[in-house]
């Protein structure tokens, strides 16, 4: 029986993505299961509670990855550089 240690790196698994590519991800996985994807993120973005995000191409995982005032920033920059 071996009995050495083995660390395994979960972040080796998954590229990180941008908080840009976050959010893109999760609207997409909103919408193609048929939700209204703007009211499901912003029910997700004021509550933080993640049963509003689908876990559907893995945007529940993803978005819980990124704190929401991280994600409210990031709205309000691109909305604001217009």
């Amino acid at each position: 029986m071996d009995r050495n240690t083995i660390l395994f790196n979960s972040s080796d698994k998954h590229e990180q993505k941008t908080t840009e590519e976050v959010l893109k991800t999760v609207y997409s996985a909103l919408e193609e299961k048929g939700y209204n994807a703007i009211d499901q993120m912003v029910g997700y973005i004021l509550s933080g509670d993640p049963s509003y995000i689908t876990g559907h191409n893995n945007a529940r995982n993803l978005i819980r990855h990124i704190e929401r005032d991280d994600l409210v920033e990031e709205l309000l920059r691109n909305f604001l550089s217009k």
